[in-house]
């Protein structure tokens, strides 16, 4: 139960994620029609585009991690033998955990910091910075579940097969 709440929590976040990008294409049209017609953009179009970027970039994130669609090269894994790509693909996925976990507590120290000294990101409104910044904690943890998936379920993060395979 816990499991399939969790996974549906990713998928969320991706389709959220997609949600952004569609934003972003729609929120950039906007803005050169008015460009074009002589009218000035809304202020908010800017600075939303700005945090939909990263947004988009963190809560899609693990689920890119979770469909190995991330950017990891196999051309040394797919020359290993079986035994040993395994132990490489758990050694490697297994650095991305540590390398994701830190992320994530600096990530949270960082939210922290930006809510207990009130920090605003002041442009066209003052918005909280520890709203902008929470992106980097919840994606980064998951990030960090995602890849100890790897480390520990049964498929591995390489599949031992150099080249595209789409």
């Amino acid at each position: 139960m816990i499991k399939k709440s969790y996974d549906h929590f990713i998928s969320a976040l991706a389709i959220v994620a997609g949600a952004t990008l569609v934003w972003l294409m729609v929120a950039v049209i906007v803005s050169v029609v008015m460009r074009n017609v002589g009218l000035q953009p809304f202020a908010w179009l800017f600075t939303s585009t700005e945090y939909g970027l990263l947004y988009m970039t963190m809560l899609g994130a693990p689920w890119l991690v979770r469909e190995r669609g991330h950017v990891h090269i196999e051309l040394v894994t797919a020359a290993l033998p079986a035994g040993l790509r395994h132990l490489v693909s758990r050694a490697v996925a297994l650095a991305c955990v540590l390398v994701s976990a830190i992320l994530a507590w600096k990530g949270a120290e960082l939210v922290l910091t930006n809510y207990t000294r009130s920090d605003f990101d002041v442009r066209a409104y003052f918005t909280p910075k520890w709203l902008l910044t929470l992106s980097f904690p919840l994606a980064f943890g998951l990030m960090a579940i995602e890849f100890s998936r790897f480390v520990f379920g049964s498929d591995l993060m390489h599949s031992g097969e150099a080249g595209i395979h789409e």
